[in-house]
């Protein structure tokens, strides 16, 4: 079920869904646009993050992108933009993934930027590749050491980031009928969304992704449309 009030403050806040196609067009047939000037235009951007020693995702899907311009009012581009971490470009980008496998450090000059992206209204979305653990314990450290003041908190599926666009009533995933994701909130608003199962939707991520899926939520794609739009309309 879509939510038609969702919709319509999506609508003020975006470009309307035949404007969007002629720019998106617009985008594609030339060079690629920066972050700000799309931000202008009102084509929503993403980020996909680039971190500790160059390392960074094939396997998160960017079906959701495509699929939140279907089911929405919501202009994207439909691929992800890589932008490393430490640099000023992330914040041209109101929305980012994070996700990999295995053990990494950030750097101090990451986390700095990590945690003034996050308080000055951007929105991330981190994932464990593969249902990693090592990854779900590196990202725990960081995030205790960027937000030491901070925790993650378990998402009630009453919350209106599961019924934004589409009503999920539940978190299923490969190994058992049931998962939770957690949140950051800095002033009481939700900046960052984590799933240690895995929101990359690989079965969709396409060439170069080998990765297994681990215990991967299966409404990956869906959970992840409606945390685009409430980070826009939050």
């Amino acid at each position: 079920m879509i939510h038609h009030k969702t919709l319509v403050a999506v609508v003020a806040a975006g470009a309307a869904m035949a404007l969007c196609a002629a720019r998106v067009h617009s985008q594609r047939s030339g060079a690629e646009s920066p972050a700000s000037a799309d931000s202008r235009q009102g084509i929503t951007q993403c980020a996909n993050l680039i971190y500790g020693q160059n390392k960074s995702s094939v396997c998160f899907s960017d079906e959701f992108l495509a699929q939140a311009q279907k089911d929405t009012t919501i202009c994207t581009n439909r691929r992800f933009c890589p932008v490393k971490l430490d640099d000023n470009e992330l914040f041209g980008y109101p929305f980012a993934v994070m996700t990999g496998e295995g053990n990494f450090i950030l750097t101090d000059a990451q986390r700095t930027n990590l945690r003034s992206y996050l308080k000055r209204g951007g929105f991330l979305v981190a994932s464990a590749g593969c249902s990693s653990p090592t990854w779900d314990a590196s990202f725990r450290a960081e995030m205790h050491i960027i937000f030491p003041e901070l925790k993650l908190q378990k998402i009630d599926l009453s919350h209106p980031i599961f019924h934004t666009v589409y009503d999920i009533d539940a978190l299923d995933n490969k190994r058992s009928a049931g998962t939770y994701i957690e949140a950051l909130e800095i002033d009481k608003k939700i900046v960052m969304v984590y799933s240690k199962d895995g929101l990359n939707d690989t079965s969709a991520a396409g060439p170069g992704c080998c990765c297994c899926g681990g215990n991967e939520i299966y409404v990956a794609r869906k959970v992840n449309v409606n945390l685009l739009a409430y980070a826009l309309t939050h």
